[in-house]
């Protein structure tokens, strides 16, 4: 009987060790994106010391400043958060027979975001023993203000808000510490009396 030899050409088989060690290197999958880690401070709470028609409890980490635009209006402040380069614009209107406008401009300025926001909750917010009562609206998606608030007592006062933050608006970045902040601004709404 005869036997077969195959015979491998020399230059085969380096060829074929290659292709075998390329196969087998430890590709791993891409990383998803990070965002740095950031420290919230302990939550503290402060009253507000002026002459304003109204009073809340602000966060020690937040400051009290006077609003300086250019169509501010008497009792306009802004409450900033230098650490997370954010401010609430607060606007007071005395209520003078024009509830139902000041309701419906308000509105208007929430569901302006529509255009951008995935979806806005309103929340509902009630103190029949503090005359307080009022809506705070979470515009949810990559929004210009994410969060947004009045209060009124429906007689004299007409109080509202709005969070912005100074970056680029990214839901996933600043999700924390707007989560934080609205935290401040529920427990503002809960703690502010008339004056």
């Amino acid at each position: 009987m005869k036997e077969f030899k195959t015979v491998v050409p020399y230059f085969v088989l380096p060829i074929l060790i290659i292709f075998l060690m390329m196969s087998c290197n430890n590709a791993q999958p891409p990383k998803p994106r990070g965002y740095f880690r950031i420290a919230l401070p302990d939550k503290e709470y402060v009253p507000i010391d002026t002459i304003l028609p109204y009073c809340f409890e602000r966060p020690v980490y937040s400051k009290i400043v006077p609003d300086h635009s250019y169509n501010k209006e008497p009792y306009w402040i802004n409450l900033r958060f230098p650490q997370f380069k954010a401010q609430v614009h607060i606007s007071y209107k005395p209520v003078e027979s024009n509830l139902y406008q000041l309701l419906e401009d308000n509105r208007e300025l929430a569901f302006k975001h529509t255009v951008k926001a995935d979806a806005i909750r309103e929340r509902m917010f009630e103190s029949p023993e503090k005359d307080v009562y009022g809506i705070l609206y979470e515009i949810k998606g990559n929004t210009a203000s994410p969060v947004q608030f009045f209060v009124t007592d429906s007689a004299r006062h007409f109080l509202r808000g709005s969070l912005y933050f100074n970056l680029v608006p990214n839901k996933d970045s600043i999700a924390p510490v707007l989560e934080f902040i609205k935290d401040d601004i529920t427990h503002l709404i809960e703690t502010i009396e008339w004056q």
